[in-house]
């Protein structure tokens, strides 16, 4: 009998939008991937639902300044259910829905160059990071920054990264 026998799967399904201008240099299946070694390593259970869209700095600016009252672009924004953005894949009958991971492929180019790793290493990075928020994980106090680079780092060595954040 298989261990796994009468046990229900965590099964997170992944839904991924990415700007036409970049479709050709982002792998879906490398997104979803990364989401689901950032739930794996955070412990998390059961049905799921989240997107990520890959976008350019304009938008995650936009969105930036609206939803957090940041006027600037950023790296990563992640938002829960909860904070309202409007405009993303909801997957119907899903059981929870995490929300939305947005990322600007300009930074993430940008931040690959600086840190000397391939683009996809660093979008992989950039979903971890926003599926740890969305899970309730944050890194402003010292505490919750090491717990949160813990988490982070085993999803890294998941996905066969081989440097660490």
């Amino acid at each position: 009998m298989s261990p796994h026998m009468g046990k229900v799967p965590n099964r997170l399904t992944v839904g991924v939008q990415i700007l036409p201008a970049y479709a050709g240099n982002v792998k879906r299946t490398h997104l979803q991937k990364a989401a689901r070694a950032a739930f794996r390593s955070a412990g998390g259970q059961g049905a799921g639902a989240l997107t990520v869209m890959v976008t350019d700095d304009a938008q995650v600016r936009d969105l930036n300044r609206v939803y957090r009252r940041v006027d600037a672009p950023t790296d990563v924004l992640a938002f829960t259910e909860a904070a309202g953005a409007d405009g993303f894949i909801v997957p119907r009958g899903e059981t929870q829905y995490w929300g939305d991971i947005i990322i600007s492929y300009a930074r993430a180019m940008e931040q690959a160059a600086t840190y000397g790793h391939p683009v996809e290493e660093e979008l992989s990075l950039l979903v971890v990071h926003g599926m740890l928020h969305l899970l309730g994980y944050d890194h402003e106090q010292a505490g919750d920054k090491r717990k949160m680079w813990e988490l982070q780092n085993a999803a890294l060595v998941q996905l066969g990264i081989p440097w660490q954040s």
